[in-house]
């Protein structure tokens, strides 16, 4: 009897811990992914994420750089301003993009047919456009102040964190590299220098103000910015310059942005205007022509390398 309880009691107390094996394998595997579950903090409220997006749409420049520097292709983008394409930095990254508004008006039918399992909006997307596309997908719009010159890293780190783990540890590792890059070039300016950056539109030059991304990087090299006391709080730029106003943009390095591939004749032209030549700085060597949209539209880690390049470039020339 005492053999044939020892004969059930073995099977029981088998399938004891195989149910105690089952039971742990299955905490475990909640564990996995309550560790892959993310809250990502947007200008909506807080939004619980789970595993890496497969489908994913850009509606904001700053959001597709992040996404090609975290090796996500995403499916949807806008054009970038003054363009029907993306950025001209991205486009050999992205040949095959969808182009699905412009940075002012998206086309909801384009982004439908998509089928984006997550939409990385702009900065600033108004209620009723949010609703609308988070009826589609989770859509993150970062919070935040938009204008100021760290702004970018802010809303950049919302989409990586967004996009998962490997995007995240991607773009902390590229900010690091691009604030070494930068203090490298402020190590190296031995001699103050002030720097300016204006774009020119059929209207006439504009300053630029000195919150954005790219003035908050030649700040970070170095410059002295000049001329952003012409731009009204909150704007991105100023109003056309008059002859008169030229003299406040005057400094040892003009970056002169366009939209298009002109900016060196541009700077050509600049060079030979009379409001221009009365400047003390006025000299062709003195205008650095440079791609206004990386410097006056872009945004994002990939932005921050290349309009890097574009300083070091300018400081070599010169």
């Amino acid at each position: 009897m005492t053999h044939s309880s020892h004969v059930f009691a073995v099977p029981a107390l088998s399938r004891l811990r195989r149910g105690l094996v089952a039971s742990l394998a299955v905490v475990l595997m909640g564990a996995a992914v309550s560790a892959e579950a993310r809250e990502v903090q947007t200008a909506y409220g807080e939004l619980e994420l789970e595993g890496t997006p497969q489908r994913v749409v850009t509606l904001y420049e700053g959001a597709l750089d992040v996404a090609v520097a975290s090796e996500v292709t995403p499916l949807g983008a806008v054009t970038t301003r003054g363009g029907d394409g993306v950025a001209s930095y991205l486009q050999s990254r992205v040949p095959e993009i969808e182009i699905v508004g412009t940075p002012r008006e998206f086309n909801l039918e384009a982004i439908v047919a998509l089928k984006p399992d997550m939409i990385l909006a702009p900065p600033g997307l108004d209620k009723a456009q949010y609703q609308l596309m988070s009826r589609l997908a989770p859509t993150i719009v970062p919070g935040g102040e938009a204008l100021s010159r760290e702004a970018w890293k802010q809303q950049s780190r919302v989409y990586a964190l967004a996009l998962g783990e490997e995007a995240e540890a991607e773009l902390e590792a590229r900010l690091a590299a691009i604030d070494a890059h930068a203090a490298r070039l402020k190590a190296e300016m031995t001699t103050p220098q002030t720097a300016s950056l204006v774009r020119r539109m059929p209207g006439g030059l504009m300053a630029m103000s000195d919150e954005l991304f790219a003035t908050g990087l030649l700040a970070a090299t170095g410059y002295q910015l000049v001329g952003g006391d012409l731009v009204k709080p909150g704007r991105p730029h100023s109003d056309p310059l008059s002859d008169e106003n030229m003299a406040r943009i005057d400094a040892d390095t003009l970056f002169l942005a366009t939209l298009d591939d002109s900016s060196e004749a541009a700077a050509d032209a600049l060079a030979k205007e009379p409001a221009f030549q009365r400047l003390e700085h006025a000299s062709r060597d003195s205008l650095v022509g440079v791609n206004g949209q990386l410097w006056t539209s872009a945004s994002g880690p990939l932005a921050a390398e290349a309009l890097l390049k574009d300083i070091e470039q300018a400081r070599s020339d010169g």
